[in-house]
């Protein structure tokens, strides 16, 4: 969505400091209650309209800090409006929700089911696969997730993100090569988060384990 704005990204994942590999993507009523008004003034057929309108249910639950009735809620709206935009977005709250939960299994399952054109949602929605992928130990099917939400729209924000979350899996799984190779991109096209991070230490370490 085109108002779906850098600052606002950096604000969402300024917030979230869940687990050591976690996305920072929570922020689940900005990225739904976005979906919702970017869409809600368009034309559409009688139940796809009714998929995004009813996502404010969900939204004010979760602002009233109702989580297990937002869990039901959205729940009901996935399964419903499953073939909907207002659906599939509900299903990406779901699993941001399962995640925060630490049920990564329910989180994978839901998040898979995201098939968006939307820019960020999308993105997100892919990056966090990565996060539940980590969080179970699956070291190389993260970094494939992560790599994927990198390249998918190339951008200052998201992109380095997940290489740097790729890096860093990769070195769980033992590849220190392609752990350098993902640091390397960060510190020749992303500056700015080179920076943040002190990314030179990162390269050195994963080069320093690459075996002969």
């Amino acid at each position: 969505m085109a108002d779906f704005t850098k600052d606002e990204l950096i604000e969402q994942f300024k917030g979230n400091k869940i687990l050591k590999y976690s996305t920072y993507s929570v922020g689940v009523i900005v990225a739904i209650a976005l979906g919702y008004l970017g869409y809600k003034n368009f034309i559409l057929e009688p139940k796809e309209k009714a998929s995004r309108e009813e996502i404010a249910i969900g939204i004010n639950l979760l602002e009233q800090d109702s989580t297990n009735l937002a869990i039901e809620e959205f729940e009901y709206l996935a399964q419903e409006y499953k073939n909907y935009t207002g659906g599939k977005i509900s299903s990406y709250a779901l699993g941001n929700l399962y995640f925060e939960q630490g049920d990564y299994e329910s989180a994978l399952a839901e998040l898979k089911k995201v098939k968006l054109k939307d820019t960020y949602i999308m993105t997100l929605a892919i990056g966090t696969q990565g996060d539940c992928y980590s969080e179970l130990g699956e070291y190389q099917e993260a970094v494939k997730m992560y790599v994927q939400a990198a390249q998918r729209v190339d951008n200052d924000v998201t992109s380095p993100l997940f290489y740097f979350k790729a890096g860093l899996n990769a070195e769980e799984a033992g590849d220190y090569a392609k752990a350098a190779e993902f640091y390397k991109i960060i510190k020749d096209q992303y500056s700015t988060f080179a920076s943040q991070k002190n990314i030179d230490k990162y390269i050195i370490r994963a080069e320093n384990m690459v075996v002969g």
